[in-house]
């Protein structure tokens, strides 16, 4: 790929072409596609010739769909409290993924022309087609992750609240005993120590 030149405009883009396969292409400074939506392009023959390319205003038309494909807006959003604490959420964004969002419901193949510019168009919705896919299967992954986990502090908290409700009888039981024999070994030195003095009365009579 030959770099022909920077678009200031796309803060670093450049404009390249593959001589061999006259693949014509757009990149961002990090390798992105910008918005070519709102861009006019011309194009001659050769440098000698400048007679106009037939039909490039309708090919860059089709880019300019395939553009729109690519920035299509999101259709609905979803914010979710996945934790106990706060900041604990998943955003859940997605796409319209509808024919007119995808631009494909006015794709032609009555011609030559039209049927190489819906291929390109349908090529680039199904890859925003898997790309949304993907994303929707990485939010069920984190979803059931989430749910595993906040079911396993669920039965954490469960078995913790039994530890500290739930009487261990054994253990009562052991107190119990214990607790009666102190009270009657009391009882017993008590009754003891009121007979001391009645027998010192006793001995005085």
């Amino acid at each position: 790929m030959n770099a022909l030149r920077s678009l200031d405009a796309f803060k670093g883009a450049t404009v390249s072409l593959d001589e061999t396969t006259g693949q014509f292409q757009i990149s961002g400074a990090k390798g992105l596609t910008n918005d070519i939506s709102n861009l006019s392009f011309s194009a001659q023959k050769s440098a000698t010739d400048t007679t106009k390319v037939a039909d490039f205003n309708k090919i860059f038309g089709s880019m300019n769909e395939t553009q729109k494909a690519q920035n299509a807006a999101s259709d609905s959003s979803l914010s979710m409290q996945i934790g106990a604490n706060e900041g604990q959420t998943l955003n859940v964004d997605i796409n319209d993924m509808g024919a007119q969002a995808l631009r494909i419901q006015d794709v032609d193949v009555s011609s030559s022309k039209g049927a190489q510019t819906a291929i390109s168009v349908i090529n680039n919705a199904l890859e925003i087609v898997s790309a949304e896919r993907s994303k929707l299967g990485a939010y069920q992954n984190r979803l059931e992750h989430t749910i595993n986990n906040l079911g396993t502090s669920a039965e954490n908290l469960t078995a913790s609240e039994s530890r500290i409700r739930d009487v261990d009888m054994a253990k009562e039981m052991m107190e119990f005993t214990k607790n009666n024999i102190l009270s009657q070994a009391a009882q017993a030195m008590l009754a003891q120590a009121n007979q001391q003095p009645q027998g010192v009365l006793q001995l005085l009579r």
